[in-house]
């Protein structure tokens, strides 16, 4: 793991000790072997670093910080590159964990529906959803150096796909971002990093396309 990691053993206590819970240590290093699997090259203990990063930049703009921190942690704590529902054994895990530690069911519901946001697939609900988003998708604002390591890496997951099809599916979802009214829609990045990343979704089109 990074020297820099957020996921260390003394924020997951931290955050156990917000919600009441028990430090639960063994969850914690069962979260850290998941982000260890040898087929991740982005879903990473990295990737969930580089998210509670930017969490811990935006709280004062959160309605629930905890529930969005725990949604953090978990959100891809289940990830095959070809499976279709890892979004939802994510959330289910997160909830049972939630609910076997005596949290009320409206919160446990709300951390569930925070991680299944993070299919991308439709329009955050709530302040704390669209933070959420945002966060998970803050590797598009990044620099160009940074933002075509994580193309690199994508396709890494992806190497079973064959080229054809994975330049055709990738593109597809590239652009279907691109074409959002925006693609940030909490304050909690500045315009720059949303033109920036404008530009980085339309490079990656342009390669993915053999427009470049």
């Amino acid at each position: 793991m990074l020297h820099d990691s957020q996921m260390t053993p003394e924020r997951w206590s931290r955050l156990m000790t917000a919600w009441g819970f028990p430090r639960r240590h063994e969850v914690f290093d069962t979260l850290v072997a998941a982000y260890s699997e040898s087929w991740r090259h982005y879903h990473t203990a990295e990737h969930i670093s580089a998210c509670l990063r930017h969490l811990d930049l935006t709280t004062a703009r959160l309605d629930a910080p905890h529930e969005v921190e725990i949604a953090l942690w978990f959100h891809d704590a289940i990830y095959k590159p070809l499976s279709h529902d890892n979004e939802l054994r994510s959330a289910d895990w997160a909830t049972a964990f939630m609910r076997d530690n005596g949290v009320a069911t409206d919160a446990a519901t709300r951390v569930h529906r925070l991680i299944m946001t993070t299919r991308h697939t439709g329009s955050a609900q709530t302040r704390d959803e669209a933070a959420l988003v945002d966060i998970d998708l803050s590797i598009l604002g990044a620099s160009p150096p940074v933002y075509a390591r994580y193309e690199q890496q994508v396709r890494q997951e992806y190497k079973l796909v064959s080229a054809f099809l994975y330049r055709k599916k990738r593109a597809a979802i590239l652009r279907s971002l691109l074409e959002r009214p925006k693609i940030y829609t909490s304050d909690c990045f500045p315009d720059a990093m949303e033109q920036q990343a404008i530009v980085n979704l339309q490079h990656a089109i342009a390669e993915l396309e053999g427009r470049r």
